[in-house]
């Protein structure tokens, strides 16, 4: 008969603590990352009641950590489901999404199953990290560190956006693209390169 050791009481209380010290570390990340980025913000409390892009944030955490214990996908396909229907934001619960991710208004964001989104990501309602195939594998976009995607751009396919850059407002990006350049049109090309002289706290919404 196999035997299945039982964990101590205590153990899983402790367990349990640290995963709730580390939700309360991330929600914290969260809400001052918004602050930061939104120079609309009044106060803490507007920012957790009122910004649908953290709601979405919050819901697919949830969500991504069901979607890793294959039984139960279906119920984070379902959760997923209603985090669109509430926020207006459709993350696929496979989709890898870093710390201190902000989606400022988020009203029509779609990212994919295999989307990979790095830390302090910023991005604007419309944007899509959407596929080009049929393909099973690997058919997202891959999004490097502190990356700002403009307004209503699609970056599509399996491509790398390196740390630093900017897409600009509509781009339509299926080309990877450099560590600190920005890009803008359809389809997307490169407009200025790390080096040139542009202010990189400007607001991507500006390069169309």
């Amino acid at each position: 008969m196999l035997l299945i050791p039982r964990v101590p009481p205590a153990r899983r209380s402790e367990g349990f603590g640290a995963l709730l010290r580390a939700a309360r570390h991330r929600f914290k990340e969260d809400v001052r990352a918004a602050k930061d980025r939104d120079p609309a913000v009044r106060s803490t409390a507007e920012v957790v009641l009122a910004y649908p892009g953290l709601h979405a944030l919050w819901l697919h955490r949830i969500a991504h950590r069901m979607w890793r214990r294959r039984p139960f996908r279906l119920p984070a396909r379902v959760l997923s489901h209603i985090n669109r229907a509430l926020t207006g934001i459709e993350i696929h619960p496979g989709a890898k999404l870093g710390r201190r991710v902000f989606i400022d208004h988020g009203m029509g964001v779609v990212i994919g199953e295999t989307s990979e989104v790095g830390d302090d990501v910023m991005m604007y309602h419309g944007v899509t990290l959407g596929g080009r195939s049929m393909f099973k594998g690997k058919r997202h976009p891959t999004i490097g560190d502190r990356v700002v995607i403009g307004t209503g751009a699609r970056v599509l396919g399996p491509i790398t956006i390196e740390e630093d850059a900017q897409i600009g407002a509509n781009a339509v990006v299926v080309k990877d693209v450099p560590a600190k350049a920005v890009v803008v049109g359809i389809p997307g090309r490169v407009r200025k390169r790390p080096g040139d002289d542009y202010d990189e706290y400007a607001d991507p919404a500006i390069y169309i």
